[in-house]
């Protein structure tokens, strides 16, 4: 049996922003402050799976944009 399998393709989804992420968990909210988003420096309460501070729209495009370039590196055949 060789050791190299062949990979799928990933999936070609588009984005669709505010269906990406669910963040209804309490623990995506700071009730204490609210601080500079991390992507775009808006003051928000909402906070990434990370804990930093993070709209929900700016991180669903900045996870769109991270698949995007991943995608392409694998059309590009780049590890």
């Amino acid at each position: 049996m060789s050791g190299s399998r062949r990979r799928r393709a990933p999936p070609e989804r588009e984005y669709v922003p505010g269906a990406l992420l669910d963040w209804n968990d309490s623990g995506h909210w700071d009730y204490e402050r609210a601080e500079p988003c991390r992507y775009c420096k808006v003051p928000t309460q909402l906070r990434d799976s990370k804990g930093s501070h993070a709209h929900k729209t700016c991180a669903e495009e900045a996870l769109a944009q991270q698949a995007a370039e991943a995608a392409d590196a694998y059309q590009n055949g780049q590890p």
